[in-house]
């Protein structure tokens, strides 16, 4: 972390290497999550680019105190994939790049995989769905309740249900690390 936190800095003081540094690092992980959500390996190429993009332009928004880099750029690739499969056009995100909540998951929160899935395969089979189809598919709640063929009320109940019930197997920083583990959840 601190060695992020340094690059990080060089990064906001317009240091391309340090961008080049975290790419090296994080592109990985960020490609996986964007290509779950383009499903095409030359968009997800291209969202990643932009991503990057997006990073070197805004790194004056990101605070530390805030939460996790990763968190922080997690999120605008999530954002960026979620515009380019939504729209046939190139919707750039234009919005404020503010995506701190109130309460973000520390560096220290040891993540137990195991623990993890085998709190997900307890859920019934419609929550595992509800949260499949919202944060690993990156379908919007109107669309998930269609695909699972329910009501949108009924469908919003079933995702506040599953991460309810998930908060109490697994505990509070499950929900908040949910979209970052992304690979190890299907």
């Amino acid at each position: 972390m601190q060695s992020d936190l340094l690059l990080i800095q060089q990064l906001q003081e317009g240091n391309a290497k340090a961008l080049s540094s975290l790419y090296d690092k994080y592109a990985g992980a960020l490609y996986g999550v964007i290509l779950r959500i383009c499903k095409d390996e030359g968009k997800a190429q291209d969202v990643l680019q932009e991503t990057f993009l997006k990073i070197w332009n805004n790194a004056s928004s990101y605070k530390a105190d805030k939460g996790r880099f990763y968190t922080w750029a997690y999120r605008i690739a999530r954002n960026t994939a979620l515009n380019e499969v939504r729209s046939p056009s190139k919707l750039i995100q234009t919005e404020d790049l503010g995506v701190y909540k109130e309460t973000e998951v520390s560096e220290e929160v040891p993540v137990d995989v195991a623990k993890l899935n085998g709190s997900i395969r307890q859920l019934e089979s419609h929550h595992q769905k509800a949260l499949e189809l919202v944060y690993f598919n990156g379908l919007t709640h109107r669309e998930a309740h269609e695909e699972m063929g329910v009501p949108l009320g009924t469908f919003k109940s079933y995702v506040q249900q599953a991460l309810r019930k998930l908060r109490e197997l697994y505990g509070v920083e499950m929900i908040l690390m949910i979209g970052v583990l992304i690979e190890w959840m299907l």
